[in-house]
């Protein structure tokens, strides 16, 4: 397990993905406090679903009963520049 601040992590986030591609959890700190953890994506593990199943069945947790996907809403097409670009041309 990999810890990395912020910054380290913005200025070498390619070496650091590297390092989750070959397997490696990273930690990410911000002052020292931890804030959040890139792990590997495995696409062959158990769905989050079904592996939280048993902990239904006992009556700890309970699922939504829409699916979580219902209130999001659709992107809608907005003319001109992605806002992406105008960022980048601020930082110029």
């Amino acid at each position: 397990m990999i810890k990395a601040g912020i910054k380290d992590l913005k200025n070498s986030l390619s070496r650091y993905l590297l390092s989750v591609k070959n397997g490696e959890d990273i930690i990410i700190t911000e002052r020292g406090r931890v804030i959040a953890r890139i792990i590997p994506e495995n696409p062959g593990q158990t769905p989050l679903k079904k592996a939280l199943r048993p902990l239904a069945e006992k009556g700890l947790i309970r699922f939504p009963e829409q699916g979580l996907d219902k209130d999001i809403a659709k992107p809608i097409g907005i003319p001109g520049k992605a806002l992406s670009e105008i960022v980048l041309e601020n930082r110029r």
